[in-house]
């Protein structure tokens, strides 16, 4: 349980306060209780926009991770967390007079029905792809608006950096500039592998090359039309189920990890592997 749950619970009952029936309304309600400066809970009185930010980001994940392994009753508490932090986000503009949760609301459907012209308007999009690429004009649009003229403007620096690199990639995409093909991508990733090995371990620049080779890593990933988060998450799924059951096999001759050598634990993997793990 973290500590936010904890403090929560404690907060006392109060049976004389009316319960809206509605259960965004109540939601709404709550939030406003546990922020109540004279009786609301100490721990959630004491957050602001920042110091929630981890646990919003902790949340999102929380959710694709229910997504990946399919469980869905997990998948609705989840969401239900992640709800949570828009409803405390809105909570605290509420206080300072900046916005409420009804805007966000607003805000949101008024810019569905803006980027969806073919549904809510007269615009034709035969496929999906015609819908992208009007979806993308109109953001375009949007940013130029506001005052945001390059294409790479509004890309969150706060991104994993995985992620941010493939939104940067198709950003420029969009705009023609990109690899005609995966075979331009594959010949900048060999490219980039050549930098690295010729450069010393102990330049300063290694990590310099080593970056430029992850991010030609991931034009490669965006080309075949994958997601380089949702690439190497499975990636690291797969290295952690077979390296537990090495462990495994490594507990059962009654030795860990640590008790064991390289070419033994190896040894233990290629058996994992050829097993289908």
């Amino acid at each position: 349980m973290s500590e936010r749950e904890q403090n929560t619970l404690q907060l006392p009952a109060r049976h004389d306060a009316v319960m809206p029936a509605e259960p965004i309304a109540r939601l709404l309600h709550i939030m406003a209780r546990l922020r109540d400066p004279a009786s609301g809970c100490p721990w959630d009185l004491k957050q602001s926009y920042s110091s929630i930010v981890p646990y919003t980001l902790e949340e999102a994940y929380e959710v694709a991770d229910a997504i990946a392994r399919g469980n869905f009753d997990e998948l609705k508490d989840e969401l239900g967390d992640l709800l949570f932090q828009v409803v405390f986000y809105a909570q605290i503009a509420k206080e300072e007079g900046r916005f409420q949760f009804a805007d966000c609301v607003t805000a949101i459907c008024d810019k569905l029905e803006r980027r969806h012209p073919h549904i809510f308007g007269s615009v034709t999009a035969s496929d999906a792809d015609a819908v992208l690429k009007n979806w993308e004009a109109l953001k375009s649009a949007e940013r130029q608006q506001v005052g945001q003229h390059s294409v790479l403007d509004n890309i969150p620096n706060a991104m994993p950096a995985l992620s941010r690199a493939y939104k940067l990639q198709k950003r420029c995409a969009n705009v023609g500039f990109d690899w005609p093909d995966v075979a331009g991508c594959w010949d900048k990733v060999k490219e980039e592998i050549l930098e690295v090995e010729q450069t010393a371990a102990a330049s300063p620049e290694l990590a310099e090359e080593l970056g430029d080779l992850m991010f030609a890593l991931v034009n490669v990933v965006r080309k075949h039309k994958l997601d380089p988060e949702a690439v190497l998450r499975a990636a690291n799924s797969k290295f952690e189920q077979r390296f537990r059951l090495v462990e495994h096999a490594l507990n059962a001759l009654g030795k860990t990890p640590a008790q064991s050598d390289l070419a033994e634990m190896d040894a233990l993997w290629q058996q994992v592997k050829q097993q289908g793990a």
